[in-house]
């Protein structure tokens, strides 16, 4: 059960509408990147979440919060839709938009939503879900939130610096500050699971004398051309405290050439791949 407050979470204003930033802010709403991802994200991990109640409690609060985000977002966008022109003649009349509707505003903003947000991303496309990451494991959840919201705030900090105005930055930087707090939050979850050290391998549970571990700690270079880059991958204790990091030069082959034999009867191959010929009839 879910409740709504009628006031937004942080002030949102616009000082002058730009129809081509209502384009761009898109993204943080239906990008692979935005708001709709992280809110469902951390809906479905929360769903699925056994163990401590405090994790899934803290994942239904920010998830929460996340809609709060699309709320305000979207109202930024319908903000900078203000006085957008609804027809070319229109355009060419209002010299400030001119510009925005014959080269950078998104049409669907006029054809389909009434000069609102959508749940699209900046080139129009429809978030699909295809994003959202709950594995049921706490840890390997809690390290693909660290990403999400670091992509997040990359996305935040590269329209922050794309607007001038005021309002609009103000805004943004409510929402990367937000995005700070939420990549920490999930790394301190880590923390209290034992830290990283403890959580690695992902997932923890399963015995790792059940891998074959000669393979565990070595780095592998493929380049033809190139050493390896050496670095803290290639030499040292590994992370989980199991191991030694190592280099491996050039890969040791193991396998053999991966024939599949013939094809069956029946199978709408031709009959060459049938028969086994290989080479054309004489």
């Amino acid at each position: 059960m879910f409740h709504h407050s009628s006031k937004l979470q942080f002030p949102v204003r616009v000082e002058k509408p730009d129809p081509e930033f209502a384009m761009l802010l898109q993204q943080a709403i239906g990008g692979v990147e935005g708001e709709i991802r992280v809110a469902m994200q951390y809906f479905f991990q929360a769903m699925g979440a056994r163990g401590d109640v405090r994790i899934r409690d803290l994942l239904i609060s920010t998830a929460t919060e996340e809609l709060s985000h699309i709320e305000m977002l979207g109202y930024a966008v319908a903000l900078n839709l203000e006085g957008a022109p609804l027809s070319y003649q229109e355009a060419s009349a209002k010299d400030p938009v001119v510009n925005a509707i014959l080269g950078g505003m998104n049409p669907r903003h006029i054809l389909s939503s009434g000069l609102a947000a959508m749940p699209v991303n900046a080139n129009g496309m429809p978030f699909d879900m295809s994003h959202i990451y709950a594995s049921g494991n706490v840890a390997a959840d809690m390290l693909a939130n660290v990403t999400a919201e670091a992509t997040g705030r990359v996305l935040a900090t590269r329209l922050y610096n794309m607007t001038e105005d005021k309002g609009m930055k103000d805004f943004l930087s409510f929402l990367i500050a937000r995005d700070t707090m939420h990549q920490q939050q999930w790394l301190a979850v880590i923390e209290e699971m034992g830290g990283l050290n403890a959580s690695l391998p992902i997932p923890n549970s399963f015995p790792q004398e059940h891998e074959a571990q000669e393979h565990s700690y070595y780095c592998l270079n493929t380049s033809l051309d190139k050493p390896l880059p050496e670095g803290r991958w290639s030499s040292g204790p590994a992370y989980d405290g199991h191991g030694q990091f190592s280099a491996k030069q050039q890969p040791e082959i193991l396998g053999d050439e991966p024939l599949l034999g013939n094809a069956r009867p029946g199978s709408g191959a031709q009959s060459e791949q049938i028969d086994g010929v290989t080479s054309p009839k004489p």
